[in-house]
């Protein structure tokens, strides 16, 4: 999947399923796959400062990154530290039948 489609994806899931942090300013959206007994979840977050990623694997949080470009990035790597609990075909594609 590409980053164009990746970006499409997780923003039109964003705006379906987004709470608010509390004060209206921060609103987050997660999405968290299930694969052979691991699991592998992307919190979104947009706030003043930005939009944000959490990764957590195994409900442990393993990151942070800030940003689109530095997001779709890490793909490669997350894909790489985190098999087979992500892949990103696998995540986003069950993120994409969701909506």
């Amino acid at each position: 999947m590409d980053d164009k489609r990746i970006v499409e994806l997780f923003e039109a899931y964003f705006e379906k399923y987004k709470k608010t942090e509390g004060d209206r300013t921060s609103w987050s959206a997660f999405w968290t796959v299930y694969t052979a007994g691991r699991s592998f979840e992307i919190n979104m977050t947009k706030c003043p400062k930005g939009t944000r990623f959490k990764i957590f694997c195994d409900k442990r949080k393993v990151g942070e990154i800030e940003g689109w470009d530095a997001f779709l990035g890490s793909l490669d790597q997350l894909e790489k530290d985190y098999a087979p609990a992500f892949g990103r075909e696998d995540f986003f594609s069950q993120m994409e039948e969701m909506l």
